[in-house]
């Protein structure tokens, strides 16, 4: 992996782990995959970080069903606000997105483009 992708992801993985809305699991892979780069534990730990991160990362018609669910309710702050969300979700999923853009989604996003390098 070259330089610039690996300062690339490092940045991402720390904006996943300052991210509001990132899982405990992602934000603890994230910290084990940061703490091991440049030692023997790299492409192990690269491994289970790129796990976590699929099977975290919200794909838009998931954000958009959840906030319209009575469960996305409670966590969106009422049915007003999830409205909002799921809307958002519409939009964004109408201008091509496949995931949800959250700070912590956004992020995964980024760093999963990058999955073919991290892996090499």
């Amino acid at each position: 992996m070259s330089k610039e992708t690996l300062e690339f992801i490092q940045e991402k993985a720390k904006e996943l782990i300052a991210a509001p809305s990132c899982s405990a699991e992602a934000k603890e892979a994230a910290q084990a995959w940061l703490a091991a780069v440049g030692t023997d534990k790299q492409a192990e730990e690269t491994k289970k970080f790129i796990a976590e991160m699929e099977e975290d990362i919200i794909p838009i018609d998931g954000l958009i069903a959840f906030a319209e669910s009575d469960a996305g309710a409670k966590v969106f702050g009422g049915a007003e606000k999830a409205k909002g969300v799921a809307e958002h979700g519409k939009e964004i999923k109408a201008a091509g997105a496949k995931y949800c853009d959250c700070p912590a989604c956004a992020a995964v996003e980024a760093i999963l483009s990058k999955k073919d390098e991290l892996l090499a």
